[in-house]
């Protein structure tokens, strides 16, 4: 009864926070929603006696979100990724796409038939499955992963110490926006006022 509970409880919140993605005004917000989604899933699969698929993926998307929203913090246009922002283009095709796709794999998983193998005797199911999905490229893949955890922490650290509108400990400070003036109105300011005057397409 608990295990019943608890799967429709995950598989709701999974379909629930898959929804918020879309419905979110920024690539942060949207990124942990999807965050949670992929959790939701792994623990269903754990609870569906794959743990070592349900781990995994909740490992990898973690590590994934997580690096693409320090990397949207530290680097986008858009401050930190979190002002405003229209996340859904070409709504109706989105809508019918996602539709049809979730009735195919509802199907799928209501009225396939799943075959049912038990792993041989003495045999790490684990290990064959690492080697199965990797074989040669163990190395790449862990090499990549080391790479990218370099990259995540290089990110913090320019994020953190220093931000776009100057020293993190010391406030933000936008920095002067341009001031653009027609040629006649510079030289008349420049007559009356002898301070400096900004010319056209020149930053303060």
């Amino acid at each position: 009864m608990i295990l019943n509970v608890t799967f429709w409880a995950f598989s709701a919140l999974a379909v629930f926070s898959g929804w918020r993605v879309f419905r979110a005004d920024s690539m942060v917000r949207a990124a942990y929603w999807l965050l949670l989604s992929f959790a939701a899933v792994g623990i269903i699969l754990v609870l569906l006696k794959a743990e070592f698929l349900g781990l995994i993926l909740i490992l990898m998307m973690g590590g994934e979100m997580t690096i693409m929203a320090v990397f949207m913090v530290a680097f986008m246009m858009n401050p930190a990724g979190l002002n405003p922002m229209t996340m859904v283009h070409r709504n109706s095709v989105a809508i019918v796409a996602g539709v049809v796709s979730f009735l195919a794999i509802a199907a799928l998983g209501l009225f396939a038939r799943f075959p049912v193998a038990r792993a041989p005797a003495g045999v790490d199911p684990t290990r064959k499955l690492g080697v199965e999905l990797l074989g040669n490229s163990m190395l790449v893949f862990q090499t990549a992963g080391v790479t990218l955890l370099a990259a995540m922490i290089a990110a913090i650290a320019i994020s953190s110490a220093r931000g776009r509108y100057g020293d993190a400990d010391q406030g933000s400070v936008e920095p002067d926006q341009m001031v653009t003036a027609p040629a006649g109105d510079v030289a008349a300011a420049a007559a009356h006022d002898p301070a400096p005057v900004i010319s056209p397409g020149v930053h303060q």
